[in-house]
């Protein structure tokens, strides 16, 4: 009977944030964590590039994360034109 009760108290806090959140709301929150990872990538680019031309690594494997690193932005972008066409 508690577990019930526990979980209705779950479902019921869930309900009340999904009520609350707007569309322009999760998109400004998809929007953070997407420039987060973007950040993340982008630094993980130059510390390729920075091995590379140290010799420590193929080029292949700046090409991969040069790659990784523009869709992230592309999904970036995407995001904050969204967020900015949602009234």
């Amino acid at each position: 009977d508690v577990g019930r009760e526990l979980v209705s108290a779950q479902s019921e806090s869930v309900r009340r944030i999904i009520r609350t959140m707007t569309l322009k709301s999760a998109a400004f929150f998809a929007l953070i964590g997407m420039a987060l990872l973007t950040i993340v990538l982008a630094v993980h680019f130059v510390r390729d590039v920075s091995a590379l031309l140290a010799g420590a690594i193929a080029a292949i494997t700046v090409l991969i994360s040069f790659i990784h690193l523009l869709a992230c932005l592309s999904v970036a972008v995407f995001l904050y034109v969204f967020y900015k066409a949602q009234p």
